[in-house]
């Protein structure tokens, strides 16, 4: 039985308030956090209020000050090229995946590497709301209610050893469920990475819900990655393996277009991408012209500038 991870302390979190006007989700949530598991399958392509509610507590802390993006927004306006290339394609074609029963993959250099369904990895693990700004390689930009744990909580689960330098994710492969998949638009499966001390941060998620609920299908379900000061392209979706490796793994839009798209993904409004400038982004939500400047390292400077010290950011990106 693998050890559980320490649970927050209760002076870091409080309960969660109203969003949006919206009634709250789950009333009275226990300080110290709830045992994770996820309801069984339903249609989570559905509204909000269909999908089944998460126990979880809010870790203001680690939270921006500001107003959520709408839930149609958030799950109506998505990069999932499993499902198609245009925004609108993964909300109407998603409900072909199936995201219960899961199992997830451990492999590589670790201590404990093997095949685990995925309620079993959550029993136990307090599940936690972070409210992130969330900023798109095409720079556009949200702020997303996120249910999830810290990555790093679960990596140390499994002893990953001193080659251990980096985490590879990577994606269901399956085009019955994924009919993107079943078109060269990208190398498949999909695959992206972190260096270790990336991945052990405490703001990188695992996230398995947005709004309190399950997260959608078009969203990633039913677990995702949250990089908060990394592009998009970082939150790989439907994960099925995590691989501790020794090199820096092949991240697949760096397979796909290596002049476009490092290995690092940093937010850096001083480098422009080879295609469109990033010095503002287009706030999602707000109409087309609801344009605003782009923060270094996408806000989070102050707590994550350090991971970069000596690198040059216009070389690794």
């Amino acid at each position: 039985m693998m050890r559980m991870p320490g649970r927050i302390a209760p002076s870091e979190i409080t309960p969660r308030e109203l969003f949006m006007s919206r009634r709250a989700l789950l009333a009275g949530a226990l300080a110290g956090g709830a045992a994770a598991t996820l309801p069984e399958a339903r249609a989570d392509t559905a509204p909000a209020a269909q999908l089944e509610p998460l126990h979880y507590t809010l870790n203001r802390q680690d939270s921006v000050s500001l107003q959520p993006t709408p839930y149609e927004d958030i799950t109506g306006y998505n990069n999932f090229y499993e499902f198609g290339t245009d925004k609108s394609d993964p909300q109407a074609n998603a409900s072909t995946l199936r995201p219960r029963p899961w199992s997830l993959t451990i492999a590589g250099e670790a201590e404990i590497t093997g095949t685990y369904d995925l309620q079993d990895i959550l029993k136990g693990q307090p599940l936690e709301e972070r409210i992130y700004r969330f900023r798109c390689v095409e720079a556009w930009s949200m702020v997303i209610p996120w249910v999830g744990f810290e990555l790093g909580a679960l990596l140390r689960r499994f002893k990953p050893t001193s080659r251990a330098k980096y985490v590879e994710f990577t994606t269901l492969y399956d085009p019955a469920q994924m009919p993107g998949e079943r078109y060269s638009i990208l190398p498949w499966p999909y695959v992206e990475g972190l260096r270790m001390d990336e991945a052990m941060h405490p703001l990188t998620l695992l996230v398995v819900g947005l709004y309190g609920r399950v997260l959608p299908n078009q969203d990633g379900a039913p677990l995702r990655l949250i990089v908060p000061w990394k592009y998009g392209f970082k939150g790989i979706k439907s994960i099925v393996q995590i691989r501790f490796t020794e090199r820096q793994p092949r991240n697949t839009w760096n397979i796909a277009a290596p002049d476009e798209y490092g290995f690092y993904a940093n937010v850096n409004p001083s480098v422009p991408h080879p295609r469109w400038s990033q010095a503002t982004e287009r706030v999602i939500g707000g109409g087309w012209f609801a344009r605003q400047p782009t923060l270094m390292f996408n806000g989070y400077a102050s707590e994550v500038a350090d991971l970069y010290r000596g690198m040059d950011l216009r070389r690794d990106f």
